[in-house]
């Protein structure tokens, strides 16, 4: 099978699987519980006492008025991407909604919202892995995001956090709050599918006297590489070389005995880093 071949079928099988997942998730948790989680389930639940209309006829009414919005906006590569969305989204959650219409796993608003919350976030998240959409309200954060760069989860987190209040005027405050709750689930869900297989590390500078002594022992120790950069003392004004090196997370606690051993005093800032590509991260030997 070519490449682009097998990366395309990928792709249609995140497409499936992640709006799957949403499905499940809104047909077992959210509609039963009338979970104000934002989306166009969220719009749904929300609007049904005002205008009484089935909460699947809302969801598939919306899902395709707002893929005809990422078309226009995102483009054709997007939309024939989004096109397989449009068609299986509503389909499951039609279907979805005929199987388990007697099933009501919990009476525990709190529960639904949280479970609700981890299935859509990680169906939106196989979707957003692959460039695509599940053509509901995650197109305005995209559309938003191609024009701001302001990042998908924060944007998802903040849109359904407002459909979450527009639900406040038709259910009150507490199942807004409930309803928050599983908005804040599903940006944390979304945030951790898009980054895995994402090689998380730390980033580690150290100033230090001795950081030829350092660097040594980072290199035949942790097997890692080094970065002088040439900084400058704020009130001495004496150069100072500062050692940066980036090391898988397991590396860290002995990399951080070698900097005790050999200087005491050294002054070590550390960072978490969520993604690393290069040499020795992209293709790790012996680790």
């Amino acid at each position: 099978m070519k490449k682009e071949t097998y990366g395309m079928l990928i792709d249609v099988i995140s497409v499936i699987a992640g709006n799957l997942i949403i499905a499940l998730g809104v047909n077992l948790f959210i509609l039963p519980s009338d979970i104000l989680s934002g989306g166009v389930a969220g719009i749904a639940v929300a609007l049904q006492p005002v205008f009484h209309l089935p909460a699947t006829l809302v969801i598939n009414g919306l899902t395709i008025a707002l893929f005809i919005v990422g078309a226009i906006v995102l483009g054709k590569q997007f939309a024939m991407k989004t096109i397989l969305s449009t068609i299986v989204y509503p389909l499951f959650i039609t279907v979805t909604h005929e199987m388990f219409a007697n099933v009501f796993i919990t009476n525990n608003a709190l529960l639904a919202s949280i479970y609700g919350g981890v299935c859509i976030g990680v169906g939106i998240g196989l979707v957003y892995r692959v460039g695509a959409s599940t053509g509901g309200m995650d197109i305005p954060p995209l559309v938003i995001n191609k024009y701001t760069g302001i990042p998908l989860p924060t944007l998802v987190m903040c849109i359904d956090g407002a459909t979450v209040l527009l639900g406040a005027s038709t259910y009150g405050i507490e199942a807004a709050m409930i309803g928050l709750v599983s908005v804040w689930i599903c940006g944390q869900i979304i945030d951790k599918v898009m980054t895995i297989g994402s090689h998380e590390a730390k980033n580690v500078m150290i100033i230090s006297d001795k950081y030829e002594e350092l660097m040594q022992e980072i290199y035949t120790n942790i097997n890692r590489g080094a970065t002088i950069l040439h900084a400058e003392g704020g009130y001495t004004r004496k150069q100072k070389p500062v050692i940066m090196t980036v090391v898988m997370k397991k590396q860290f606690p002995v990399l951080d005995r070698i900097i005790a051993h050999v200087d005491p005093e050294a002054f070590v800032i550390v960072n978490d880093v969520n993604e690393v590509q290069g040499e020795g991260f992209t293709y790790m030997q012996g680790l």
